[in-house]
């Protein structure tokens, strides 16, 4: 079968490989229907991701129908329509008992799909523990709407979740891209008095007054003042930090006010510095880390309802076969870019 796979740093192609056969009893071989491009693909492109595996299929925002399970899969049958999490894990050890399934201890558990064994840019996929990786889709949501419920809304909802905003709560959303519109998403479900969206790419700052119209922008040179303006106690209650960038660490503690929250689910290219000199007194919650994707099921609920929809955020398509194009574009933001559609 034709796979998109890391081959080196700066390089990824298609590659055949021989399609994926079940090795363990709890594995299901799930054909691809669709997939996506995430930011995290770019990083291993980029050698940002140190354990990422030369060879690996990459890929782990997908969805797909089962073809094949493991003689111990309770949950999931063959012709299921499922989700495939971004995390694979085990739901047995100390981190996954307490919800914690981002550092799953098994071998395969975590963020394994993709970057330590193959994910799924490509026909097929073998994911372990199906019963816990896998979530059927519900009848009346389509693939598209279910294709960023394992991934990035996934994470946008658990930032939400850790961030314990309330209804009084001024909430800033640091970038616009794919992971912060998603998280804007599940803050808007909390109803927050205000929410601020800081994002510098023009086309972005059209596309949250076009669909969210309640929630007010604001540029990084202008953030901090702008903040501590708007805002009823000296600055944001809950700053979410999703851009990543070089100097948005230190702006999402300088915006918060005294005993805020501040949740970084941002992944950085380089060391960030905590200076607590600056800090001190400011007696900040910092909330940090790597998406603990258990809520899927939540989330497809939530888009059954209609409660959430991503499918604006969608905003290009494109056949397997034309994947590297695809990343050229994901990669500059041509063309109004937020989200990639590889329909396999």
């Amino acid at each position: 079968m034709r796979t998109y796979s890391y081959i080196q740093k700066g390089e990824f192609a298609f590659v055949e490989k021989e399609k994926p056969q079940i090795l363990h009893p709890r594995d299901a071989i799930v054909r691809v229907t669709m997939a996506s491009i995430c930011s995290s693909d770019l990083h291993i492109k980029h050698g940002y991701v140190p354990r990422a595996v030369p060879g690996v299929t990459v890929g782990h925002e997908m969805v797909g129908i089962v073809e094949e399970v493991g003689s111990a899969v309770e949950n999931i049958a063959v012709g299921d329509r499922v989700t495939v999490n971004v995390e694979t894990f085990c739901g047995e050890c100390f981190f996954c008992k307490n919800g914690f399934v981002n550092n799953c201890t098994d071998q395969n558990g975590g963020w394994a799909l993709g970057c330590r064994i193959d994910g799924g840019q490509a026909e097929y996929v073998r994911v372990p523990f199906a019963d816990t990786g896998l979530n059927k889709i519900p009848p009346r949501v389509t693939d598209l709407q279910a294709l960023l419920a394992g991934d990035v809304l996934a994470t946008g909802y658990w930032a939400t979740e850790i961030s314990e905003i309330k209804q009084d709560d001024t909430v800033l959303i640091l970038g616009a891209g794919p992971t912060g519109l998603c998280t804007l998403l599940c803050v808007l479900l909390k109803k927050p008095q205000r929410i601020i969206v800081c994002e510098q790419d023009e086309d972005r700052i059209r596309f949250v007054h076009e669909h969210y119209p309640s929630v007010l922008t604001v540029t990084p040179d202008a953030v901090e003042n702008f903040v501590k303006d708007v805002s009823d106690h000296g600055g944001a209650d809950v700053v979410i930090e999703v851009a990543g960038g070089e100097d948005t660490f230190q702006t999402a503690w300088k915006c918060a006010r005294p005993n805020a929250i501040v949740t970084v689910v941002a992944l950085y290219d380089k060391p960030q510095t905590l200076p607590l000199p600056d800090m001190y007194g400011k007696n900040l919650t910092f909330k940090t880390g790597g998406v603990d994707g258990c809520n899927c099921d939540k989330i497809l609920q939530l888009i059954e309802k209609g409660k959430l929809d991503t499918t604006p955020l969608i905003t290009h398509f494109y056949p397997f076969e034309k994947i590297e194009e695809a990343y050229e574009v994901f990669e500059n933001r041509t063309d109004g870019c937020i989200k990639i559609a590889i329909e396999m």
